[in-house]
Formats: C-alpha cells, structure tokens, sequence
C-alpha cells in the first residue's frame, strides 16, 4: 500500500507544504534502490526525475494555477511503450539499445500533465508470457515470496506499484498482461475498452487486443490516469472519440445484477483455494443486497485456443519489421541479406517469441488460413456476441483472474500449454474488447499469496465498472 495514499492526498500535501516533490521522488528511489532485488525496474531516470521534482516544487510556489491536473504523479512505464530520447526494448535482443524518436500518445498525455516518469519497467518479451520469466533482463521476483513469479506481460509494472516505488504504473493488456499480475501482486488492474486509449508507441504485438492500460493501489487513481490519456489521436484511427466520464453514470450501486460463470470458479483446473475466496466473496456480496446470477457459458473452453491462433498470427506480422535493417540489433554476415535476417532473428528474439511467430506464420498459410485463421474468428464473435448479451442483462460479469495464485519461478516453462491456459479467464476481455478491472479479495492461507478477482464491463463505459468495483471491493 502507498505511503502517500492516492494522487489526491500527494497533491493537497504538496499544495498545503506538508510534502515537497522532491521528497517525494526522493522516498521512490531509495524504494527502488531497497526492492532492486525482485528486479521491477531495467532502467531508473534519477537525475531526470529529480531534476523534474525540483522544478515542480518551484511551480507550485510561483504558479500553482499552471499545474497539470496529474502534477505529483510519479509513475513507471513498461518497457514496451515509447518515451522520446529513452530506451525502450520490448525486454528483447532485436531492440538492444534502440531510443525511440517520439513518445507514446498516453506517455505524451502524462507528461504534459505533470506526471514524472521515474523509469522503464520489466516484462515479458514483446508482452508474450504470463510470467515475466520471457526476458533478457531476467524474471521479476514476487514481493512476498521471491521463488516465485510476479505475473506476466505486465510483471514488473506490477511490483513497481505493489512495492510502493510510484504512485502508478502504465502498462499493455493484450491479453490479462495487466490484470493477471495485478492480481498476483495484490493491486489494482485496469484494461480500458479497446479503442479508449491510443496505441501509438506501443510496440505491438497483436494489434486488434493490445490496449494501453494501467496498475495502481486505488480505484481513484485508474480514474485519473485513464481520463487524461483517453481521446481521439490522429496516429491511431482505432481510438474512440466517446469521453470518458469523471464519475460513473450509474447513480446507486446498491442491488447490483452481476452474472457469474460456474464453470469458471469451480473448474478441475481452479485450485480449490482461490474457488472457495472466490464462493466466500460472492457470497459476502448477496448478504449486502446484490444479485449474483449463475450464467451458463459454454463457449470459455474456446477463448484460448481462439485467442492464441489470433495472436499469434497478428504477431508473425507485426514483428517481421524487426529485421536487422531497420530496427535494433544486427548480426553481421558476409554471406547476403537472408542469412543477415535469418542470424538476427534467430539471435534477436527468443525462444517463446519465435514459437508465436512460427505459429502465426503457420495459421495464416494458404493450406491452414481457413482452417486456423478464419476459424479462430468466427469463435471470436461468437464469444463477442455471446459476452456482450450478457451485458445487456447484468451491470457486470465476475470472474477469477487466473485459475491459480502466482506460482514458482521455472515451474510452468517445461509446458507451454499449462502456462498459455493460465489465461483462460483474462483473454476474454480482450477477443471482446471490453473493459475489465481487476482488483484483490483475499490470500492463500498458506503461502500468503493474494488472489483478485476481475469484473468486466459493456464497451466504453470505465467509469460505471470503476464505480462497481470500488462499492464492491469488501
């Protein structure tokens, strides 16, 4: 939990004197520099930081009308999106050294905002795995238990905030990369709908599901950072021009209709730990007054095999700009151009990389497009179709954010498919491009594990589902 509370109470103490921005970024990087362990963090911008602290604090004593509304915001970045004159890797080889020309749109919005960003963050290569164990950096550790993984693509923006190093962290979602190890780290998750947020200056790995979104230790916080981000950009065509409200339009939340899936929480594959938190909460919840409905849905056994062959082959396209020419790292060859792209592919990226590429390859080929591709999609809007009914009904869907608390570092990697079916329950979101927030319910008693839950939403309405998940969270 914060020390400082949400970004309100950092901005009344720093306009009241209770509080300077400089000891406030201060405090951020003697807690990085104390959690350096669990390797969060694969670059810190001190001097930048500090040097932007100093300046704020004097805007505030000479022209506090001038401050952005996030000014006091420190934040981390994921090392998939772009800030100007930075690094940024993708935590892969083929990028080595690269330093992007421009900034995201959402790190572009921040900043002009006041926000400061303290540093890039770890993840999964490209935002491929569910472990942060996919990276030339290393894996990030768990802060309670460093055996065992932080949860992935989004791991170390997780544990940048679940170890208090800033107030937030912005990531990508592409298929529960923020949910998932939110909820492994006991924080607060958010993937906007498709569309809210701009994707330009995200490195893309699969272009119809990533979305920008954010990980912080409060509702309020999500609030203001997707506020500021959202709106129409001329680089992403993709971007809704629907506003984003700054309350929910709900009104009351008492007597809440929410659906969940049985065959979610008490499936053979959910451990029995995080089943019975899961009963346990719902339960609390019909005490309180709401409506919890057992929906039968009988598509969730196709989300993953739907949601890997789409990605996969977004992926095989969308990474093959990555070739030794024009981006990032080359492995010199005296021999010609094939053997150029062939050595710094095989060498640039991983191995969970070059099996995504290899598999989109083979899905989009002429004997398997049908077969493969186009399946996949119909599947898609069925699901779509299906989810979006539900809606109509209920003011949300519940659902587990992973069948098992985060597991042990190494555990998972001799068999990919136990790990890829650890999504089952986030890729939802994403094949229907809906909103989801993620947020914690509860621990193993045992090895003292968090375990969250996530809510999903009808398309483009965050603030209502932010508003649910706060009257809800017990």
């Amino acid at each position: 939990m914060s020390k400082f509370g949400s970004l309100h109470a950092i901005q009344a103490s720093l306009i009241n004197g209770q509080l300077t921005c400089l000891q406030l970024v201060q405090y951020y990087l003697e807690r990085i520099y104390n959690t350096r362990h669990l390797n969060a963090y694969v670059e810190v911008w001190e001097e930048e930081a500090l040097s932007k602290a100093i300046e704020l604090d004097r805007q505030i004593q000479e022209s506090p009308s001038s401050l952005g509304s996030l000014f006091g915001a420190v934040l981390s970045i994921k090392d998939t999106i772009c800030y100007e004159g930075h690094f940024v890797t993708a935590s892969s080889k083929i990028l080595a050294r690269f330093r992007a020309s421009y900034s995201a749109t959402a790190v572009d919005r921040l900043v002009r905002e006041g926000a400061i960003i303290i540093g890039r963050t770890n993840c999964d290569q490209f935002g491929m795995g569910s472990s942060n164990e996919n990276s030339i950096y290393g894996p990030v550790h768990h802060p309670v238990d460093t055996e065992r993984v932080s949860g992935g693509s989004s791991g170390g923006a997780a544990v940048s905030v679940a170890t208090d190093t800033c107030l937030a962290a912005v990531g990508s979602d592409t298929g529960g990369s923020i949910r998932q190890p939110a909820g492994f780290c006991g924080v607060w998750g958010l993937k906007p709908s498709y569309g809210r947020i701009s994707r330009h200056g995200l490195l893309a790995y699969a272009s119809s599901f990533d979305q920008i979104g954010f990980i912080a230790s409060n509702p309020e916080d999500l609030r203001r950072l997707l506020s500021v981000c959202s709106g129409p950009d001329g680089f992403d065509p993709t971007v809704t021009s629907s506003a984003v409200l700054e309350e929910g339009s709900r009104g009351s939340v008492v007597g809440l209709r929410l659906a969940y899936f049985p065959s979610a929480i008490s499936s053979d594959g959910t451990e029995d730990v995080v089943s019975s938190v899961m009963e346990a909460w719902i339960k609390q919840l019909v005490q309180e007054g709401h409506c919890l409905e057992a929906v039968d849905f009988d598509l969730l056994p196709y989300a993953v095999p739907a949601y890997y062959v789409l990605t996969t082959a977004e992926a095989s396209s969308n990474l093959s700009r990555y070739d030794g020419i024009r981006y990032g790292h080359r492995v010199p060859s005296s021999s010609n151009l094939i053997e150029l792209y062939q050595k710094t592919r095989s060498i640039g990226f991983s191995e969970e990389v070059k099996k995504r590429i290899m598999l989109g390859t083979y899905v989009l080929s002429s004997g398997y497009y049908e077969a493969y591709y186009t399946k996949a999609q119909q599947v898609r809007r069925l699901i779509s179709d299906r989810i979006e009914a539900i809606l109509d009904n209920y003011d949300a869907i519940v659902l587990p954010i992973s069948p098992v608390v985060a597991w042990k570092i190494g555990e998972r990697l001799v068999d990919p498919t136990e790990m890829y079916l650890s999504d089952v329950y986030t890729v939802l979101a994403n094949l229907c491009g809906v909103p989801a927030v993620a947020f914690p319910i509860g621990v193993h008693p045992v090895n003292k594990m968090p375990i969250g839950v996530q809510i999903m939403g009808k398309a483009l309405r965050e603030s209502d589902l932010l508003e649910i998940a706060t009257q809800i969270n017990l």
